[in-house]
């Protein structure tokens, strides 16, 4: 059975939860493999609101295993706070799958990470401080922490001996900082063993054998295609690979075995920190697009800066993505607006960009060319087909779509799990 992997196609937020729960029922397995407590994805059932972090949206969805796979950097401390919190709600998280290859967050990653931000004043990246871009920096330098190091104490204390030698000279030389020593770190990362034992697994393993045997593995990213750090807008990205290419070296999961790729596509566009945003509205309609769709991110709680759809964006997310389907969510949101105007292309000093340029520079510089669309009034949050919409929100979207280059399977309508029009579907 072919695998499905679930990608952001704008700056994150696009509302991969959502869609990820939607498809929950019809998945054996859901996975994340990338990124780490960066990322926030919120879930409406009925009258309740679930906020995860590191915790695959599969947590949810009674008889789906859920899976952190090597690919994401875990925070040992926050993880175990995810779990307990879901457990104290009556979730059942005893199906968690981790893998023993995924690279941990030590305090030392946090500092780091805070402290550098601070220093780079008005050029900062607008990085969450939460550690994942020096965990990923160690992991690619080969001096990083391992969740099977936890089982293994002369490995573990020898693996952040080793760091903190570095680490250290940065921390009181450049930053003016204390000195952090091996056994602090140790110490608190010790217990962490025995509560993460029966969790921890050789999870490529266990999700290539699911696939021989039929099983649905729907692999879930996390951020968006433009933030990934080969393909987003470089410098101001995440530290990992969200993109569709991300999921197999994420997982262990060779790309023969994908047979669909999703792209979940706001009907509008936002984005959190710093860096280049083309449509990003500073007026009154980026307000109140702020204030309707609840823009607010899951895990930072910064506001999210909020502007028109971005076809450009769409089309290059299906390119390098290699994108089958559209997931188009918060159609409810732009209700109201008598014409909604829509990014087709840039004009960089002069010259039409159809689609994304090549250069840091370009983009920078990139004004958007747009074309209005007829608004509706109706409240569409009832909807339960496509033909239930206005005809103008359905030549929105079907607007959408022809600027996509990939076709819109499914449309969000409102926040709830039920609120969602499914075109085509979106299984195997």
């Amino acid at each position: 059975m072919p695998a499905i992997v679930l990608v952001g196609a704008q700056w994150g937020d696009e509302g991969k939860g959502k869609a990820t729960d939607l498809l929950g029922g019809d998945v054996d397995y859901v996975v994340r493999y990338q990124g780490g407590n960066n990322a926030g994805h919120t879930v409406v059932i009925g009258d309740q609101s679930y906020a995860l972090h590191l915790l695959p949206s599969g947590i949810l969805t009674p008889g789906c295993i859920p899976v952190i796979a090597n690919g994401v950097v875990i925070d040992p401390k926050v993880l175990l706070q995810e779990i307990h919190g879901l457990e104290e709600r009556g979730v059942d998280t005893s199906r968690l799958l981790i893998s023993a290859n995924a690279h941990l967050i030590t305090a030392y990653h946090t500092t780091i990470d805070k402290t550098a931000e601070r220093f780079l004043g008005k050029n900062r990246i607008g990085t969450t401080g939460r550690g994942i871009g020096p965990a990923y920096a160690d992991k690619v330098n080969r001096v990083g922490v391992r969740v099977q190091d936890l089982f293994d104490e002369k490995i573990l204390w020898q693996k952040i001996e080793g760091a903190l030698e570095q680490k250290n000279q940065l921390l009181v030389k450049a930053y003016n900082r204390r000195a952090i020593t091996v056994d602090e770190v140790v110490q608190e990362f010790l217990p962490y063993a025995d509560k993460l034992r029966a969790y921890v697994t050789d999870t490529t393993l266990v999700l290539n054998r699911a696939l021989d045997d039929g099983r649905v593995v729907l692999l879930e990213g996390s951020q968006g295609t433009l933030l990934d750090v080969d393909h987003g807008t470089y410098p101001f990205v995440t530290s990992s690979n969200p993109t569709a290419g991300g999921a197999c070296a994420g997982s262990g999961i060779g790309p023969t075995r994908i047979h669909r790729v999703i792209g979940i596509l706001k009907a509008y566009t936002t984005r959190v920190g710093s860096g280049p945003f083309p449509t990003e509205l500073h007026d009154a309609d980026g307000e109140r697009l702020r204030r309707i769709g609840a823009e607010r991110g899951v895990t930072t709680g910064r506001d999210r800066r909020c502007g028109w759809f971005d076809a450009v964006i769409a089309r290059y997310a299906t390119r390098v993505n290699g994108l089958t389907d559209f997931f188009l969510t918060k159609l409810d949101v732009l209700t109201g607006w008598e014409r909604i105007p829509v990014c087709v292309a840039y004009d960089v000093d002069g010259f039409r960009h159809d689609e994304m340029p090549m250069t840091q520079t370009e983009f920078f510089h990139a004004t958007p060319i747009y074309e209005e669309l007829p608004g509706w009034d109706e409240d569409i949050s009832g909807a339960t087909s496509l033909e239930d919409l206005p005809k103008k929100a359905q030549a929105y979207v079907k607007a959408l779509e022809d600027f996509s280059d990939a076709p819109i399977s499914a449309i969000g309508v409102g926040p709830g799990r039920d609120e969602t029009i499914v075109v085509r579907s979106l299984g195997t």
